[in-house]
């Protein structure tokens, strides 16, 4: 694929054509509350349930202010989890990244899609092969990876979408092929179009997972992660009985259709930080009006 995704218009429009795909809308429409940062909204909440990427880093940098932030949750007692689509690392990874950034979140703190992916993979029969694109941690999975070789494509038992580092077209059209040939179930553990680095958007599993059915719409293909409900039954089950009233909870993200869109369906409260992802040098509410996907609040950052 060359990289249509280059700037946040077009990723919205991107994600506007495949709405049909996503959680349907449930949020409110009213006027949402714009503020600086996390602190003016700290009373509301709960719980603040933070994306990684536009919330907590860029890339391989923490955001201004946000490892503050998390301090000051902590200090005024509310539950704080992470709730990422960045699949690529295991659950140690993810702790170890998050501690080289400078925040002290634990494992249980921190919820992935590649967590939920493969809570869900576990389910199918052991022994199971999965062709997983490359570039992320393999711990855990039965993985043949889907590099030059086409060996793999076509023995897999099934797909994995797990990172798009080292994914490209003529690997996406070997995929196509292969499962054009023989359908098999397909996993998307990252549904983010693109992700927010120092440089740019990087093209995220999501995008090729849509590319794909876009050309073979009647493959089985399953999302796990934000905005899909698995992300945030997952989060509800690490809280256990210490899950605030809905209302209570926040979900915060950088996304319209995936943080907010999802954490709307899910019956919580939605905060878009403005300044870090997507939209950055943007004003989101162009966005907003246009998708009607409306947050709570509008922060600038966290």
């Amino acid at each position: 694929m060359t990289n249509p995704l280059t700037d946040a218009h077009a990723v919205f429009a991107r994600y506007e054509e495949l709405r049909w795909r996503l959680p349907y809308w449930r949020g409110k429409a009213e006027e949402p509350l714009v503020v600086r940062d996390l602190s003016e909204v700290m009373d509301r909440y709960d719980a603040f349930v933070l994306d990684g990427f536009g919330v907590l880093n860029v890339g391989e940098a923490a955001i201004p202010g946000a490892r503050e932030r998390v301090a000051e949750m902590r200090a005024a007692g509310k539950i704080v989890i992470v709730l990422t689509n960045a699949a690529s690392l295991a659950s140690a990874g993810s702790v170890a990244k998050y501690q080289r950034l400078g925040f002290d979140f634990t494992a249980d703190e921190i919820v992935s899609s590649r967590d939920v992916a493969m809570a869900a993979m576990a389910k199918l029969p052991a022994g199971t092969r999965w062709g997983t694109t490359p570039g992320g941690s393999m711990e855990g999975i039965d993985a043949l990876p889907l590099e030059t070789d086409p060996a793999p494509y076509l023995d897999a038992d099934a797909i994995l979408y797990l990172s798009g580092a080292e994914w490209d077209e003529a690997r996406q059209a070997m995929l196509v092929g292969a499962l054009q040939a023989n359908p098999r179930p397909v996993v998307v553990a990252n549904p983010d179009l693109v992700a927010p680095r120092e440089g740019g958007l990087s093209i995220e599993p999501g995008a090729w997972a849509h590319a794909l059915m876009d050309v073979a719409p009647d493959l089985d293909v399953h999302f796990f992660g934000k905005p899909f409900d698995n992300a945030f039954q997952a989060v509800r089950a690490r809280l256990g009985n210490k899950t605030p009233p809905l209302h209570r909870i926040a979900m915060v993200g950088d996304t319209l259709h995936t943080d907010i869109l999802g954490g709307a369906a899910a019956g919580w409260g939605t905060i878009l930080i403005a300044d870090h992802g997507i939209f950055r040098g943007l004003d989101v509410a162009p966005f907003i009006a246009a998708s009607g996907i409306v947050p709570d609040v509008i922060a600038a950052t966290t």
